[in-house]
């Protein structure tokens, strides 16, 4: 790139996660915080060493941000990443509750810079997902248990999810649901083909997920504990560094940058 350090700017600065993501930007090398954005909270107290919370996403381009990343909601992220694909910017985006329709929508409009949407940016649970898809031929039922704080606003998780598209994909031998009636409904959980996805919402929780596998006489069992929010990132700063050898266009999921792909 030929520069000394990354200019990175980070949308949702303001909240619990993009304030951690400020200073892991500040405390890491060859990285620099220049742009610090919160559309709703220009009034919050953010420790971004110096640079000005502000409201305005032009501020990434008077900044001249090489990588911004996107921790807001997804509507948010519907308006602003297309502010930001045009200007050919990099973005790392851990908003959750995207579609489908979204990927396809980004993948079009990052056409001269990179995309890189992170359901889940602790390595730990990377490869949870991971092993979980490994196991999958070897078993016939499996259940996705997903537990997060009570403050968040979707479910299931977006890590459920792909943990159970990536299980699916890696086996379609999965027996049908036996359960004829449920006497509450939803007691079965949601589902995804033949895995069922059940979501907890409880405080005290951060972020955790199990996997459940089983077979003839035997259970296996993937779990993953986020404790405290630091935990994330590690990933995301693997992101900001490796956000510039990925292509143009969308990327889903930190595994190619792990060399897990």
């Amino acid at each position: 790139m030929g520069k000394t350090s990354l200019k990175v700017g980070v949308l949702g600065a303001a909240g619990r996660m993009g304030q951690s993501v400020c200073s892991a930007v500040m405390q890491g090398e060859s990285m620099e915080l220049v742009a610090a954005v919160d559309l709703t909270s220009g009034d919050a107290e953010v420790n971004s060493g110096g640079v000005p919370l502000t409201t305005e996403i032009s501020d990434f381009f008077k900044a001249e941000a090489d990588v911004v990343v996107d921790f807001t909601v997804a509507e948010s992220s519907r308006s602003n990443l297309p502010l930001l694909a045009e200007e050919g910017i990099d973005v790392v985006v851990g908003t959750s509750g995207l579609t489908e329709q979204d990927f396809r929508s980004f993948e079009e409009i990052f056409d001269q810079s990179s995309c890189l949407i992170v359901p889940n940016f602790a390595i730990g649970a990377v490869l949870m997902m991971h092993f979980a898809a490994i196991a999958s031929p070897w078993f016939n039922t499996a259940e996705i248990i997903e537990y997060h704080h009570n403050q968040k606003v979707d479910a299931p998780s977006g890590t459920a999810l792909a943990t159970a598209e990536r299980m699916h994909a890696a086996s379609d031998q999965w027996e049908n649901d036996p359960t004829v009636k449920e006497n509450v409904p939803g007691a079965r959980g949601a589902k995804l083909e033949e895995i069922s996805i059940h979501a907890v919402r409880m405080q005290g929780m951060v972020a955790h997920q199990e996997v459940i596998l089983g077979s003839t006489g035997q259970t296996l069992t993937i779990r993953h504990d986020s404790t405290d929010r630091e935990s994330f990132m590690p990933g995301v700063v693997l992101s900001i560094r490796g956000i510039g050898a990925l292509p143009n266009g969308l990327t889903i999921g930190i595994e190619k940058l792990l060399g897990i792909e």
